[in-house]
């Protein structure tokens, strides 16, 4: 299975959840076996092709801001 097959398989999968339905999927992903992972990183990819850049800026620093806990104050350095 290619990666195009997968993700939409994954988008099949989820594609008429609702949102209720959509958080368990994620809740239920997080934390639990590895295979969950791509398809977390699928429905990310879908928000970050969905959002404006103050998104992705705001979704940067809250990743950095976990990753660098005792520096919360500084931003991340521009990719």
């Amino acid at each position: 299975m290619n990666n195009l097959d997968l993700r939409q398989a994954i988008v099949r999968r989820v594609q008429n959840l609702t949102g209720e339905e959509l958080t368990d999927v994620i809740e239920g992903s997080i934390g639990s076996d590895e295979k969950a992972l791509p398809g977390l990183g699928v429905l990310f990819e879908m928000i970050w092709k969905n959002s404006e850049e103050s998104d992705h800026n705001r979704m940067v620093q809250a990743l950095y801001d976990v990753l660098h806990p005792a520096a919360e104050s500084a931003s991340p350095s521009p990719s």
